[in-house]
C-alpha cells in the first residue's frame, strides 16, 4: 500500500468508523479472507476499499476481480430492456416467438416478463454449466418441461440460472453478437467498467488470473476453495451468475440506474425504462425457492421490508427506503441503490458462510453504512426490523 493509499484508508476509517469495523469483523470471524467495498452518494464516490486477502498470501486490491454471482442478473435485465426500448421485443411476447424451440415441454405461454420475474416455472439446476457449450445449454433448457401445475405468472420461484441463459440467448438472437460481447460493448465499456465481464475472453483470463479473487466455502471447517476461479467458470458465460470485476465498477452500473439511465454523458437506457425495470411487477407472491413472500421488479429486487418477514432473503436492512432496489449474490455479494438518499452500495466478500452468518455479515455492513452517513434514524426505519439479527454476536 502506497503512502497515499494508506492516507486515504485512514480517512475512510475516520469518516466511516462503523462501516470499517463491520468489514474488518467479516475477516476476523473467518467468514471471508477479504472484501471489496464501494459507496457513493448522488453519484459522488464516498469510499472504495479493499481489505484482507484475495487468496492466501495475496492482498485484496481495489482492482481485484471479484465474482458477483447473482448480482449479475440486473445487468442481463438491462440488456433485455435495451432490446425492448429498441422495439425488438415486448415484455408480454412469448419467448417462443423469438426462440421457437423453447415451446417444447409446455413452455409456449412463458413470456419475457415471466422470465424476468421468476414466474416461468423451469427451475432446472443441472443443465450442463460450465462444462457444456452455450448452444448445448440452450438446447437442454429449451427441451426442458415446465414444472407440473405451474401457471406462468401465477406462481413464483427463483430461477437461479436457467431462465437467464434463455434471456441471454434472446439478446444473442435479436442482436447477432454473443451475449458476452454484447454486454461488454453496450453496457460495460460505455460505463467505463473496463475490468468487468460476463464471460471473459481466454487471453484476458490468462493475463488477469493474478487479479482474480478466489472464493472459499466458509460454511465448512476449514474453509474449502470453490472452483469459481478456474477457466471454465471465468471464460464461460452465465448471464445470471458469473459477472466479474471490481465492485467499484459494479457501483458505476448502479449509479447509472440512479441517474435515470445515463452516466458521464453516456446513455444506456431512457429514464422511463429504468422506472419500469425497478417497479414492482410481481407483488405478494410466495417464492417457492426462497420460501418467502417477495416482490420483484424486472430482474431487480425491490425492498419488500413492508411484508414484515424478518428472514427476508436479499434484504436491505431496517433503514433503507421503500424505493430501494438491487440484487445480491449467493452468500457473498451486495449491490443496491437507495434513490431516496442517493446511496449506492456494492460489496463482495470472498467467503460463503452459512446463510445465517451471511445475513449477520451483510446486515451489519448495511446498518453500519446508514449509521455512519446519519440515515439510521427512527424516521427512516421500516416498521419491520428486517436485518435486526445482524446485531447478534
Amino acid at each position: 500500500m502506497t503512502e497515499t493509499e494508506s492516507s486515504d484508508r485512514d480517512s475512510v476509517n475516520s469518516s466511516l468508523p462503523n462501516t470499517t469495523r463491520a468489514l474488518e469483523a467479516s475477516v476476523a470471524t473467518g467468514w471471508n479472507l477479504g472484501a471489496q467495498f464501494y459507496l457513493s452518494l448522488n453519484g459522488v464516490p464516498v469510499a472504495s476499499e479493499a481489505l484482507g486477502e484475495a487468496d492466501h498470501g495475496v492482498p485484496m486490491r481495489e482492482d481485484s476481480l471479484s465474482l458477483w454471482l447473482s448480482a449479475t442478473k440486473p445487468i442481463t435485465a438491462v440488456a433485455i430492456a435495451q432490446q425492448w426500448e429498441q422495439g425488438r421485443i415486448a415484455l408480454d411476447d412469448p419467448v417462443a416467438d423469438i426462440l421457437p424451440e423453447f415451446s417444447a415441454g409446455g413452455k409456449e405461454a412463458i413470456t419475457l416478463r415471466h422470465l424476468l420475474t421468476h414466474t416461468g416455472g423451469f427451475r432446472i439446476l443441472r443443465f450442463g454449466w460450465p462444462d457444456q457449450s452455450w448452444d448445448e445449454i440452450v438446447s437442454t433448457l429449451c427441451a426442458t418441461r415446465k414444472e407440473p401445475r405451474w401457471i406462468p405468472g401465477h406462481k413464483a420461484g427463483y430461477h437461479m440460472a436457467s431462465s437467464w441463459f434463455i434471456l441471454g440467448e434472446l439478446v444473442k438472437r435479436l442482436d447477432g453478437r454473443s451475449f458476452s460481447s454484447y454486454v461488454r460493448e453496450e453496457i460495460f465499456e460505455p460505463l467505463g467498467m473496463k475490468d468487468s465481464w460476463i464471460g471473459m475472453p481466454r487471453d484476458v483470463f490468462v493475463a488477469s488470473d493474478p487479479r482474480i479473487v478466489r472464493t472459499f466455502d466458509s460454511s465448512s471447517t476449514p474453509p474449502t476453495l470453490q472452483a469459481w476461479h478456474d477457466e471454465r467458470h471465468v471464460v464461460g458465460c452465465s448471464p445470471g451468475g458469473n459477472g466479474r470485476g471490481p465492485v467499484r465498477e459494479l457501483g458505476r452500473f448502479y449509479e447509472m440506474l440512479l441517474a435515470g439511465g445515463q452516466l458521464d454523458g453516456r446513455r444506456i437506457l431512457d429514464t422511463p425504462t429504468i422506472e419500469a425495470l425497478t417497479a414492482r411487477h410481481r407483488v405478494g407472491l410466495f417464492d417457492h425457492t426462497f420460501r418467502h413472500v417477495m416482490d420483484w421488479g424486472l430482474g431487480i429486487i425491490p425492498n419488500s421490508a413492508y411484508i414484515g418477514d424478518t428472514d427476508l432473503p436479499y434484504h436491505y436492512g431496517p433503514y433503507a427506503s421503500m424505493r430501494t432496489f438491487g440484487h445480491a449474490g449467493y452468500r457473498s455479494t451486495l449491490a443496491f441503490c437507495d434513490p431516496e438518499i442517493g446511496l449506492v452500495l456494492t460489496a463482495a466478500f470472498n467467503g460463503t458462510p452459512s446463510e445465517d452468518n451471511h445475513r449477520r455479515r451483510s446486515g451489519r455492513l448495511i446498518e453500519a453504512v446508514y449509521q455512519d452517513l446519519g440515515f439510521a434514524t427512527d424516521a427512516n426505519a421500516t416498521e419491520t426490523a428486517v436485518g435486526a439479527e445482524s446485531t447478534t454476536p
